[in-house]
């Protein structure tokens, strides 16, 4: 596992723990992005799809390959920022066996049905922000000690994010993992919204799969839905959240997670860590 490294935030200047993500190569050999540390990391304010992506070559086999970029939120105020990669430099034969040319990556498909989550869990990390860095891309180590439920939990296995889909299942995943049982999307006709619903046992859920932070409405509507249920209310986006989301979920006590293309979704507010620490 790749160790932790200080990354400055450029909002608050505060430095957050960040371990870079290890992917697998094709040849099983593990594949590390580049970081460049002496470049000012850059806050990201608005996503697109081909710039959530970083070629890296492989350095047992040559393969290159496209992963997700590194991305961290800061712990202190919420900020996303996107860590510069030493530039891809293409080597001589490129494209041939040893040097595969990567094929361009379609565009994110509709949000689609979530399947069930009632199957093995996945496990425990934080790929960015409120905590230090553990155990897995980025991963941080959830409240608790070692008798706690966050302890006793296995090591979450992030769904690389690849189509809004993949973002809906990592969802229902983190949250089987955390405990909540029967997690699917509900019947019905689904309300014309770009979040995806997710509803268990004592459980209401949003997912945001959009390039756009999840708004003050969003999540006030969420946190209805919960009170009309008597459920807990939890709500998950891919872009983070608006200062007006972020400071109402905190008044209304609703846990804010946020997803990079890892995989791996991290608290970003304190009713979030406390979900982390005990589960459902």
């Amino acid at each position: 596992m790749a160790e932790a490294v200080p990354v400055r935030c450029p909002a608050c200047l505060r430095e957050n723990g960040y371990t870079v993500p290890v992917f697998p190569c094709a040849c099983g050999s593990p594949v590390v992005p580049p970081l460049d540390l002496a470049a000012e990391p850059l806050p990201l304010t608005r996503r697109t799809w081909s710039e959530t992506w970083v070629t890296v070559r492989c350095g047992a086999c040559g393969r290159e390959g496209e992963w997700p970029h590194p991305e961290v939120g800061c712990a202190s105020c919420g900020t996303v920022v996107r860590i510069p990669v030493h530039p891809h430099t293409a080597e001589p034969g490129a494209g041939s066996p040893g040097h595969p040319t990567p094929r361009p990556r379609p565009a994110p498909a509709h949000p689609a049905p979530a399947p069930d989550a009632s199957g093995p869990g996945p496990g425990q990390g934080r790929s960015q922000g409120r905590g230090a860095a553990v155990g897995g891309a980025g991963a941080g180590a959830g409240p608790g000690h070692a008798s706690s439920p966050a302890a006793r939990r296995p090591a979450f296995r992030p769904l690389t994010i690849r189509t809004a889909r993949d973002a809906v299942t990592t969802a229902a995943l983190y949250l089987r993992w955390l405990g909540f049982e029967d997690v699917r999307q509900p019947d019905g006709r689904p309300v014309p919204s770009a979040a995806v619903d997710l509803r268990a046992p004592g459980l209401v859920a949003q997912v945001d799969p959009t390039t756009a932070p999840a708004g003050l409405r969003a999540v006030e509507c969420v946190w209805l839905n919960g009170l009309t249920s008597c459920a807990t209310s939890v709500y998950f986006a891919l872009a983070g959240y608006t200062d007006e989301a972020r400071i109402r979920a905190d008044d209304l006590g609703i846990p804010l997670f946020v997803m990079d293309l890892t995989g791996m979704p991290q608290p970003v507010n304190d009713p979030a860590d406390e979900l982390l620490g005990t589960g459902a």
